[in-house]
């Protein structure tokens, strides 16, 4: 038998590149993965029906007639004979310019225009050439008046921008103009018609290039819209054409709730003259979604009320009278059960004992004998002492397991005044003072440097140096001055702060606690939760729970919007009616019907963002006026970080008691500073979004200064904001991977006790505490790595924080609302005494 010759490839044997199949696998790769499998969609048996082309084209136009009769639907309930007008605001952008003589305009549009006006001032027009009707109203105008401006566009179906080419190409809006657009730009703008008066009175060829810069001013800050004018009757028609027939933007915090802008307005006071109260009826059309009478509904300015029954009056607007014929007598729509009535009840009231100790089971007795067999009661008698003496001592409960000494002189009456001595110098750390409402006006801010008046400056004269000194406040420039290096040192130390010399580090931040990561970590939301938490109610799951009331809402079956119709609010305080009347300047009021929940008492969280004239930052806890949806309210905010994470992601933990939940945790800001968005945390009433928000500062002179815009995040108390705290060091030796710190701690006792948690440095070094040294705070400490000679050790601590309870509505003083709110005041600090 030959010998066989096998050949051995060497090392310059070609090998090809093998075949790339891209992102996804080669079919070989399918097959020896699935090992013969066969998915249940390659045996199934169901038959797929193709559908033809004359199919396919049936289904596309049934879709588009269905959205065509949807969109048609909606257009029907609004602006027709049987339905809610039109309602249009009529805003002029200029102070100068009266909108009388626009109404005017509009009123003389066509011949057959029938023009009514209702007792509140609402002028209401039937144009029969359209088959529509319009109802104008005009908000006052001036400065201070913004908020009434605001509450007019809520319930607007459309804002009418009045501007005049007769003040110049750049001045389109006026300071009036420019700060109620970026108020109303914030709260959301309702369907808006922009319209230039006084075109005819300039020369004609200059009119083309005015309405053009006029466009060109407009299409930056409305892009879609275009100008339209407003001077004859034709252009008259054409505006209100265009106002019936153009699509109408939702305001959907208003569109999900039932709401009525009041035509008439009586107050009719209890047969009884004893009792302070009496019943508001409100007439007009009621828009939006269906009204449940058994609800609630709020007044701004007034506050939350019930309702007694809902009826309908003759609509006194329709242009055809004569059809209601017998139907023209008033109909009782709904009447309120008094069973069923929502409860005006906006706190829960807490049962002291509710946390008290019941008769313990038979586990904890065997567990507490347990316990008593390690303990032995001592009594400590000094020297010298006789019995009567040593009978006043108490006994002392000590653990037998050689513990040292020191360890026992301290009690938990001692941990408990050291928390309260705590609170008090964390003040200077975290908090502001907690002036009040009436304190705002002696503060002035430099949000307030657009009101004030500029002073020219010619080469003419000369300015007279007392008249300006007198015309500035030096005080609020100190104070402003003061808030801007407070913030800038914020910004460059962040949480940076001294350990104090006088004070053991382990007593002053003892509420503070380490975290091996701020983003994982575990932190229990219901843990060490303050008094007031007891006071509020929470929803299991606040979206879950948005999204079946919002549902609900649609679908039920109450006061149908469209009608004209006549609420009873009823125990209304005449004392409050009459102020509230002596502080209008209109005669209109607003009624809206509120979702249930929505009068509780819950911990709000809502996204902020400086507006760019706002260049003060403001410090957490500082007074704002919130207008959140449909209220207005006075609360002291506080800031944390606002990511784009997943606000509503839980973490569960199992335990041997059962199952823990942590959420994620969000970082304290001292500071809201320009240009930053943030969460601010407060205590307020129920909402559910989406809503806008925008919060004012008050000026010196009484107005409201736009600070900040934004929108409702949640109503969720498990929000965590986490206080950070940031103690340094300094490096005195430095070995290869250890190092001496000092400067962190004065005492030894407090390198013991911080011991566990990690240190950080500025280089990005990991380390922790060894052990100490000495018995001034010096310490030895291993890191990942040698530290640099101008590195700095950093220790962080964290401390949850909460709002203070501080919410107060924006409604109307009386006597009696004063003696409330002091009494309320007294009690809270009763209570927040007898907790210390």
């Amino acid at each position: 038998m030959a010998d066989h010759a096998f050949h051995r490839p060497g090392p310059l044997k070609q090998t090809n590149k093998a075949h790339k199949t891209g992102r996804h696998r080669s079919k070989g790769a399918i097959d020896n993965a699935s090992k013969g499998k066969v998915g249940l969609q390659a045996i199934s048996h169901k038959h797929k029906q193709q559908q033809k082309r004359e199919q396919r084209r049936n289904q596309m136009n049934q879709l588009r007639k269905n959205k065509r009769e949807e969109v048609l639907l909606q257009k029907r309930k609004l602006g027709g004979q049987n339905t809610a007008p039109f309602l249009v605001c009529l805003l002029p952008m200029h102070e100068q310019i009266d909108p009388r003589s626009a109404l005017e305009i509009l009123q003389s549009c066509d011949s057959e225009l029938v023009v009514e006006n209702s007792p509140s001032g609402i002028v209401y027009m039937n144009l029969p050439r359209f088959k529509q009707r319009f109802a104008f109203v005009t908000p006052p105008v001036g400065r201070g008046n913004e908020l009434i401006a605001l509450d007019y566009l809520k319930v607007c179906d459309t804002v009418l921008l009045l501007t005049s080419a007769a003040f110049g190409d750049e001045e389109i809006f006026d300071r009036w103009g420019q700060r109620v657009f970026n108020m109303m730009s914030a709260q959301g703008i309702p369907t808006p018609v922009v319209a230039l008066m006084d075109l005819e009175s300039i020369n004609p060829k200059r009119r083309p290039a005015a309405k053009q810069a006029a466009q060109k001013i407009i299409s930056k800050l409305l892009p879609e819209e275009k100008v339209m004018q407003l001077d004859t009757a034709t252009e008259g028609l054409n505006v209100m054409r265009r106002i019936g027939g153009q699509k109408k933007r939702i305001l959907h915090n208003v569109a999900n709730r039932p709401h009525l802008f009041g035509d008439v307005v009586e107050f009719k006071p209890s047969s009884d003259p004893s009792e302070d109260l009496g019943t508001l009826e409100v007439t007009g059309f009621l828009r939006g979604q269906s009204l449940n009478v058994n609800g609630l509904v709020h007044i701004p300015g007034l506050g939350d009320f019930q309702l007694g029954q809902v009826v309908a009056p003759p609509d006194p607007y329709k242009l055809d009278k004569t059809r209601d014929g017998e139907k023209a007598e008033v109909r009782l729509l709904d009447r309120s059960d008094p069973m069923k009535r929502t409860s005006l009840q906006s706190e829960n009231i807490p049962d002291p004992m509710d946390a008290e100790q019941t008769w313990p089971t038979e586990e904890e007795i065997a567990a507490s004998q347990q316990e008593t067999k390690k303990m032995k009661l001592v009594k400590r008698v000094p020297k010298g002492y006789s019995e009567y003496q040593a009978a006043w001592i108490p006994d002392v409960e000590e653990v037998e397991d050689g513990q040292k000494k020191g360890d026992d002189d301290m009690s938990d009456d001692d941990d408990e005044d050291d928390d309260d001595d705590e609170e008090g110098e964390d003040e200077d750390f975290m908090s502001c003072d907690n002036k009040s409402f009436e304190d705002e006006y002696e503060k002035r801010d430099s949000d307030t440097e657009e009101f004030q008046d500029t002073v020219s400056v010619s080469s003419e004269a000369a300015i007279n140096d007392e008249k300006y000194d007198q015309q500035m406040d030096f005080q609020e420039e100190r104070e402003t001055m003061q808030k801007l290096q407070q913030a800038r040192t914020d910004q460059l130390w962040p949480d940076e702060i001294d350990t104090p010399l006088d004070v053991p580090a382990h007593e002053r931040f003892q509420k503070y606690r380490g975290l091996e990561s701020f983003r994982t970590s575990p932190w229990d939301a219901k843990e060490n939760l303050p008094a007031d938490y007891s006071r509020i109610y929470q929803f299991q799951n606040f979206d879950r729970t948005k999204r079946r009331i919002l549902a609900e809402s649609k679908e039920f079956e109450g006061v149908l919007p469209g009608f004209y119709v006549t609420l009873h609010v009823i125990n209304v305080p005449a004392t409050r009616w009459d102020a509230f009347k002596s502080g209008q300047l209109t005669d209109n009021i607003v009624v809206y019907g509120m979702l249930p929940h929505e009068h509780q008492m819950c911990v709000m969280n809502v996204v902020l963002q400086r507006m760019p004239d706002s260049e003060v930052p403001l410090k957490s806890k500082e007074q704002l006026i919130i207008q959140c949806g449909y209220r207005r309210f006075v609360v002291n905010p506080i800031y944390s970080q606002h990511t784009n994470g997943d606000k509503h992601k839980v973490r569960i933990v199992l335990s041997f008691n059962g199952i823990n939940i942590y959420h994620i945790s969000f970082q304290f800001e001292r500071y809201f500073r320009p240009y930053e968005t943030v969460c601010a945390t407060f205590y307020a009433p129920i909402q559910f979004p989406p809503a806008a928000v925008l919060a004012f500062k008050v000026n010196p002179d009484s107005t409201l200064a736009l600070v900040a815009r934004g929108r409702l995040l949640s109503c969720n108390p498990d929000r965590i904001v986490l206080k950070r705290v940031v103690l340094s060091g300094h490096p005195m030796r430095i070995n290869r991977k250890s190092a001496s710190i000092r400067y962190m701690f004065f005492y030894k006792e407090d390198v013991e006790y911080f011991k566990p948690v990690k240190l950080r440095t500025k280089c990005g070094r990991l380390g922790h505490i060894k052990e100490s040294l000495g018995t001034h705070g010096h310490m030895k400490c291993y890191f990942d790595g040698q530290l640099r000679s101008y590195d700095t050790a950093f220790m962080y601590l964290y401390k949850r924080v909460f709002p203070k309870w501080t919410y107060e509505e924006c409604l109307v003083r009386t006597a009696e609302h004063e003696r409330q709110h002091a009494v309320a005041k007294r009690v809270n600090e009763q209570q927040q005494a007898m907790d210390m």
